[in-house]
């Protein structure tokens, strides 16, 4: 049921996404017999402009082209090639996670010379946290595609005065609308949001107004006891206080 939808979508690049970054670092700390550090780079630069490659730069390459086999190859022999719209959908999501690590890729520099003055520096390129791919991914997926499930050659647009905007590879594509999410409906296995704890001062997806989807939410104080200021004495226990605690608890309506 939740097949083709915007989670999907973000589910697959996450996961391509991942894999890049884990075998990728992986490489770059020796773990990994079959690669290293990317000796492409070794011996370029500007010396004009007092900067070389050097140090142990991602091999980016290597982590990509692992997770296309590992990921698409099993898909395609199945199917045949791309197959239905689903499977195109999620073959494209895949690189799209792949090229949000390749995207993110930055520059780090070490200063060398005298009392640190810089005059030449050696340089290598590296990998941004996955933090920083996830959220990259995060704002693909809230700017999702909505794609036809009947595919004419190439990936389609759904909406037909859309159509000649092209597809970028690192737009995330979904064909099925997603179900609601906040109303419980046992068929789909949808918990629905009544009954969550939620924060009244978050402005995030744990805030009540977010996670309560607009129906608001009651508030009711729970009693808390626990040991406290505990001390050791001398021979040989623990005396401790009893402390209690009130704490206003907010739940979905």
């Amino acid at each position: 049921c939740f097949v083709g939808t915007k989670e999907t979508a973000f589910l697959y690049a996450v996961t391509s996404a991942g894999l890049v970054h884990s075998v990728t670092r992986s490489c770059s700390a020796g773990n990994v017999t079959e690669c290293s550090c990317d000796t492409n780079l070794r011996h370029g630069g500007s010396a004009s402009e007092g900067w070389h490659w050097g140090g142990c730069s991602d091999d980016i390459h290597y982590g990509v082209s692992f997770s296309r086999k590992f990921l698409d190859v099993p898909v395609k022999n199945l199917t045949g090639k791309s197959g239905s719209g689903l499977v195109a959908m999620n073959l494209h999501n895949n690189e799209a996670g792949r090229q949000a690590v390749v995207k993110l890729m930055s520059v780090d520099c070490r200063c060398h010379g005298v009392s640190g003055s810089c005059a030449v520096k050696t340089c290598w390129k590296t990998m941004s946290s996955f933090e920083k791919v996830g959220w990259f991914l995060k704002d693909k997926y809230e700017n999702s595609i909505q794609i036809s499930d009947r595919l004419k050659k190439k990936l389609r647009r759904k909406e037909k005065s859309q159509r000649k905007i092209p597809i970028g590879k690192e737009d995330l594509l979904y064909v099925n609308k997603s179900p609601n999410y906040c109303v419980e409906d046992q068929k789909l296995g949808i918990p629905g949001t009544q009954g969550r704890e939620c924060n009244r001062t978050s402005e995030g997806p744990d805030g009540c107004n977010l996670l309560c989807c607009g129906r608001g939410y009651n508030t009711h104080v729970v009693r808390h006891v626990e040991r406290c200021e505990c001390k050791f004495v001398w021979c040989c226990y623990v005396r401790c206080r009893r402390c209690e605690t009130m704490t206003d608890v907010h739940t979905c309506k």
